[in-house]
């Protein structure tokens, strides 16, 4: 009894989590992305159409940027999780 407890208590943790997950669009909305950066023009930062334009064709862009937004490297450390920043960084690079 112990043992189907602990397993609808998992997989009820996971189901949770996927119900959490946000877009890309309410990551940058949410974690402050848009006090520094707008869509199509430069603010502080460049604009997320120029972000795409300069990664394009880039195979390790999503990566890279990740990185840069994790550890704060040429980038203000972004307070967000893992999953969070990838759906922002795919968000970015997908704005047209």
């Amino acid at each position: 009894m112990r043992t189907m407890l602990a397993l609808f208590a998992a997989v009820g943790a996971l189901a949770a989590g996927f119900g959490f997950a946000q877009s890309g669009a309410g990551v940058v909305k949410e974690k402050g992305c848009l006090n520094c950066h707008e869509v199509d023009k430069k603010k502080v930062g460049p604009s997320f159409k120029d972000i795409a334009a300069k990664y394009k064709g880039d195979k390790g862009a999503a990566a890279n940027l990740a990185a840069k937004l994790k550890d704060g490297k040429g980038h203000a450390k972004a307070a967000a999780s893992d999953a969070e920043i990838k759906a922002a960084v795919q968000h970015v690079l997908a704005t047209k």
